[in-house]
């Protein structure tokens, strides 16, 4: 029997409808195409994936497929190995064209895509893989990077459009399992929904009126979550693009008497795109210190801290609160994440590889390009950067004066009052018994002493950075990561 000739748009991380170029690519071709979207055993069963991130995927693929349905469209999901996949369609349909987005993934993924381009080869599959928002394959430094990036920034956005499709459905073998399928149709309240019109909904809500106080509001944990865009876990999934976001913003009537805050956020966009480029040019960030000279440096491992650390039981209030918040909705600001990173590495003295995996899977906007840089950035293996090292007493006191954040998410400590809630260990026995709160029953008492531990962690960090390894790493990570229009 003849078999059809087709196209395949492979879907990643870019579970939208529009500013889509390999469905305009598709759409341009005079051929039937497939959409499909694969749910991988090694990589679900990989460290850095959690069902939060699969159950996102799931919901944006459903939402997705409301909007292709009167076209006689939709996102046709496997479960299984890529490869496998590949071969089993190859067989059924004679395949001229795979259109996907190049992925900045783990080495994990880049494997994966290793076997499957050598198989297009095989079978004489032209596989055209599109940029993703502004980062670029095969670059060996920055040159011209910023001024490459607006310039994406600026191009149209794709406005995709749809004629209806006379593929027949077909049958497959590689379904969902039921318990599996069940597990992802069961979404959390906690979370952000999911799918690209909760995207446009969100972007929407800031620029008309959440944006207002984004400077103002940005590093405080209570405040940040709604004055901050939320548009983090719709970028790392693809529901809406870097461009898309850019060009709405850029161009919004508001921007004129929000002009500082809107900016502000655009140049964040930047950032996403600048740790993302690093990742993509190294993917090591993942496993090894990126500044090599840090292998060096010694930590003793202690899984009580760990552990006390993952479920927010360290006995410092906002570094506790911070933790059980992301555990629970997948997601806090900036800033604390960079807190919770710098307490877990400098005041626990931990290696940054036992925590990285764990916050992975607590982040529902999980991007490895932007998670593995940026943990290793705040804990001072880059050689390069300024080493920051938190006080959470501090940040408590500045961000969180009344102990709102800290009582929503640590009930235990929520009749503390505000003049004990930044340093509940200092209360008094019957200040503690007057507030239920017995400091070392209900509540644990400080894991290590802050400014012991973080005196240590100074000395200890900075007398590193000096060390000859260190120093001959850091000029081979400027010339790779730092544009030199910015050094200049």
């Amino acid at each position: 029997m003849k078999k059809n000739t087709i196209n395949i748009v492979w879907l990643k991380r870019d579970l939208r409808s529009q500013d889509h170029e390999p469905l305009f690519q598709a759409e341009q071709a005079d051929i039937p195409y497939l959409i499909i979207y694969l749910f991988e055993p090694e990589i679900i069963g990989y460290p850095d994936t959690s069902p939060r991130h699969l159950k996102f995927i799931y919901h944006s693929i459903k939402a997705l497929n409301s909007s292709l349905e009167p076209f006689n469209k939709k996102v046709e999901v496997f479960y299984g190995e890529a490869l496998s996949i590949f071969e089993y369609l190859q067989q059924n349909f004679n395949t001229k064209n795979l259109f996907s987005y190049q992925e900045s993934g783990t080495q994990t993924t880049w494997q994966r895509d290793k076997k499957i381009n050598l198989f297009c080869k095989h079978n004489n599959i032209i596989w055209q893989e599109f940029q993703r928002d502004g980062i670029l394959r095969g670059i060996k430094n920055r040159d011209n990077w910023n001024n490459q990036w607006h310039l994406k920034m600026h191009t149209p956005v794709i406005k995709n459009t749809y004629k209806i499709s006379e593929l027949e459905d077909f049958e497959h073998t590689f379904i969902l399992p039921e318990k599996f399928k069940k597990d992802l149709e069961d979404y959390p309240k906690q979370f952000q929904p999911a799918g690209e019109q909760n995207a446009w909904r969100y972007l929407r809500s800031f620029t008309n009126k959440r944006g207002a106080n984004y400077q103002k509001h940005i590093s405080k944990p209570t405040e940040s979550r709604i004055s901050c865009s939320r548009l983090s876990p719709y970028l790392a999934w693809g529901n809406i693009s870097i461009k898309q976001v850019f060009q709405f913003v850029g161009t919004h009537p508001n921007g004129t008497k929000n002009d500082k805050a809107f900016s502000a956020m655009l140049t964040r966009l930047h950032w996403h795109c600048h740790f993302i480029q690093k990742f993509e040019v190294e993917c090591s960030y993942e496993t090894h210190c990126i500044n090599q000279g840090y292998e060096l440096l010694k930590h003793a491992k202690n899984e009580t801290f760990i552990k006390a650390w993952k479920t927010g039981n360290t006995g410092y209030p906002l570094i506790d609160a911070c933790m059980r918040a992301v555990e629970q909705t997948g997601w806090i600001n900036f800033r604390m994440r960079a807190m919770v990173v710098s307490f877990f590495t400098f005041n626990l003295d931990q290696d940054w590889r036992d925590g990285t995996y764990h916050l992975a899977r607590q982040f529902l906007d999980y991007d490895p390009g932007i998670h593995y840089p940026q943990f290793q950035m705040q804990a001072g293996t880059t050689g390069i950067n300024t080493v920051r090292l938190y006080n959470p007493i501090k940040n408590s006191q500045e961000y969180d004066p009344e102990g709102v954040f800290i009582k929503k998410w640590i009930p235990e400590l929520v009749n503390v009052p505000i003049t004990n809630i930044h340093e509940p260990w200092k209360m008094t026995v019957m200040q503690q018994a007057f507030c239920e709160t017995i400091i070392g029953e209900n509540y644990p008492l400080p894991i290590v002493d802050l400014q012991e531990s973080s005196k240590l962690a100074r000395d200890k960090i900075w007398e590193h950075k000096k060390h000859p390894a260190v120093q001959s790493e850091k000029n081979k990570i400027l010339n790779t990561h730092v544009n030199k229009n910015r050094r200049k």
